[in-house]
């Protein structure tokens, strides 16, 4: 089963930073190679469902002229705005995903620890959003935790396999560790470009 709002709810109401994202060494590291595994120097509009206190938005917002990053939890919303209003082309508002996902396109879509929450169908469904609001050569970012977690609907290492199989995404780049995987796709067509290639290198 998706994981419930109330889990959420419930870890927020005991801190506003359940997950310590704003002091631990280990996020921060892998908020940094998130945002150097991107592909393009600059990113015309970006989504970040699940965004959190804000922590990997603030970095996303430094290569982007626009982000949307949203969340289900209220006080998960109170704390990235807080957060991320030094950047006033970051927008941060409610939304459950995937029913709530937005009505627009983007060039670059980041789903981290995100997708491990999700049931079946909403996974198929947030997948199938995901793929049909990205701009053609526009840029998804994945990255989940890899050991088992009791509130977790299935484990990262599937979520990675479910977007590897999914139509319209070619796999540009992945990164993988004992407690993370990082992949990055492109959206197809049309055939996607390396970094060096989009440089005018190869």
């Amino acid at each position: 089963m998706t994981t419930p709002q109330s889990y959420f709810e419930h870890m927020y109401a005991r801190s506003s930073d359940p997950w310590s994202f704003a002091t631990r060494w280990y996020d921060a590291r892998k908020h940094a190679l998130t945002v150097a595994s991107l592909p393009a120097r600059r990113y015309r509009s970006a989504f970040e469902p699940g965004c959190s206190t804000g922590m990997l938005t603030s970095r996303l917002a430094e290569r982007c002229d626009r982000v949307l990053a949203v969340d289900a939890v209220p006080a998960a919303i109170a704390s990235a705005a807080t957060h991320l209003a030094p950047f006033p082309h970051v927008t941060v508002r409610a939304a459950r995903m995937p029913a709530d996902w937005p009505d627009e396109t983007f060039d670059l879509i980041v789903l981290s620890e995100l997708g491990y929450y999700f049931d079946d169908h909403d996974l198929t469904t947030l997948i199938g959003r995901a793929v049909a609001s990205l701009e053609p050569g526009g840029d998804l970012v994945a990255v989940h935790w890899r050991r088992p977690v009791e509130e977790h609907a299935r484990s990262g290492d599937d979520v990675h396999n479910r977007l590897a199989a999914t139509p319209g995404l070619a796999r540009q780049a992945r990164h993988a560790e004992a407690d993370f995987l990082l992949e990055v796709y492109t959206r197809t067509p049309p055939e996607p470009r390396s970094v060096a290639q989009r440089e005018g290198l190869a």
